[in-house]
């Protein structure tokens, strides 16, 4: 009984002056979040909280991106990372109680010495072996936190690893709508100057005009035909791009129309400090890395003190079969065994490990940072990117009636061909500008969702 005493008193001293030397030694972040996240705005909402097929109404997209997250390789490798952090949890977990085995032996010795007769040693034995570490000083138990925080880190790196891919699938599908769009538009010129070019023919011709107009006409209609390649060279780069990230070869690409009527909402939730860091798993990845790091401080400071294992092996155990069950065998041991002298080696692996997680704790600290500022940047990009959008719009729409005036004008003699071809180019490129302005909206509104933790969520039934 006193034994008994004597053991739980260096015990609970252990656990108590380790805790709280690790506790000591390893600082906590210091974050000193805002207020707010961007000055004069403190939403309670964020649009972060809508699933991604909610965000995402283009039937079209929600099965594009569900097929990414089902098939892509490195969603798939996330996932197996998480089932091997998870075994590894558990490996931690059973380090904890004893380990028990089973024996059955069977041997046959000779022994023919110099001088002496030859003798035959049999031996037939059957034990169960049981070995046990007593936790003094919580090296057992933070290496099972420490496995704990790493199976965490690797769950939410591969929430942040669904997160990325349905932003690149979302992105990579409206670059490539948008670029049939413009494809179309530069299309739909060249036939508009394949026109130009035959009516100025025959305005030539017939003596109406000079051939410099008609040289202007077919100027006009190379420089769009000029277009066509490039534009249908990018389509087939970015179909390829989306056939890689759904996991499969590269392949024509499924996807509906560009939306000019686009109508996004002018301002977007962003919710609180607090939900922003609760919200982006790359945060929390980089806090689960940061526990990880406190737990190996724990096991290398652990790793300075003796270490008591208890060995009990019973059994059987008989130079022959007659009488083997009647051949108990026992045995018991304990081993209390200390570092001596390492010449600093334990020390300096506990000063490393404290090192580590004060580098843990800076990239911690500067992760906050920086997912603030892709916040801000984000919000501003949206902002200006929409208003972008209507000073297009307008752009587009004065171009319209530029052409139609100019194009009436022209047929009365009142203004030259030039002028007509000049009107022609600012209305192509205000359709392109629109087009262009338009993608950028979505692309904005795609990555303002992505920075406020959006898309992590379960997938769409």
């Amino acid at each position: 009984m006193k034994e008994i005493k004597i053991f739980l008193s260096i015990f609970l001293v252990g656990v108590f002056f380790t805790g709280c030397s690790i506790q000591k030694r390893c600082q906590a972040p210091e974050l000193n979040l805002p207020d707010e996240i961007i000055a004069g705005e403190n939403d309670t909402l964020t649009i972060a909280d809508m699933a991604w097929w909610e965000l995402y109404s283009d039937t079209t997209l929600t099965n594009l991106i569900n097929k990414t997250l089902n098939n892509n390789r490195n969603m798939r490798a996330a996932e197996a990372h998480i089932k091997q952090m998870e075994e590894l949890y558990r490996v931690s977990k059973a380090s904890l109680f004893p380990t028990i085995n089973g024996l059955v032996s069977g041997n046959r010795e000779t022994n023919a010495y110099y001088g002496e007769k030859t003798s035959i040693d049999p031996e037939f034995s059957l034990k169960a072996s049981l070995s046990w570490e007593a936790d003094l000083w919580g090296s057992l138990r933070w290496s099972k936190r420490k496995g704990a925080a790493e199976y965490l880190a690797s769950v939410e790196a591969a929430r942040a690893m669904q997160m990325t891919l349905i932003a690149e699938t979302a992105t990579a599908y409206f670059e490539l709508v948008a670029l049939d769009q413009e494809l179309e538009i530069v299309l739909q010129t060249v036939q508009t100057r394949e026109e130009s070019v035959n009516q100025a023919r025959l305005r030539f011709e017939g003596g109406l005009t000079s051939e410099t107009a008609y040289q202007q006409a077919q100027v006009e209609l190379a420089n769009a035909s000029a277009l066509i390649p490039n534009l249908e060279q990018k389509i087939a780069m970015k179909e390829n791009q989306i056939a890689v990230l759904s996991g499969e070869y590269p392949s024509k690409v499924e996807r509906g129309k560009f939306d000019f009527n686009i109508s996004l909402p002018e301002e977007m939730p962003i919710g609180l400090p607090s939900t922003l860091l609760q919200r982006r798993p790359d945060v929390r990845q980089a806090e689960q890395q940061l526990r990880s790091a406190m737990a190996s401080v724990g096991i290398a400071y652990a790793d300075r003190f003796p270490r008591l294992t208890i060995s009990l092996v019973g059994g059987l155990e008989n130079d022959e079969l007659k009488g083997f069950f009647e051949s108990p065998f026992s045995y018991v041991a304990g081993n209390f065994v200390a570092p001596l002298i390492t010449f600093g080696k334990k020390k300096a692996q506990y000063k490393a490990a404290l090192a580590a997680y004060d580098e843990k704790r800076f990239a911690y600290e500067q992760k906050v940072l920086e997912v603030f500022r892709e916040v801000n940047d984000a919000v501003i990009t949206y902002q200006k990117k929409r208003r972008t959008s209507e000073l297009q719009l307008n752009l587009f729409e004065a171009a319209q009636k530029y052409v139609d005036l100019a194009q009436l004008q022209y047929l009365n003699g009142v203004i030259r061909y030039i002028d007509v071809l000049d009107a022609h180019r600012n209305f192509f490129d205000a359709q392109i500008g629109l087009s262009n302005a338009i993608r950028d909206e979505y692309l904005a509104m795609v990555n303002l969702y992505k920075v406020l933790g959006g898309g992590w969520s379960s997938q769409a039934e």
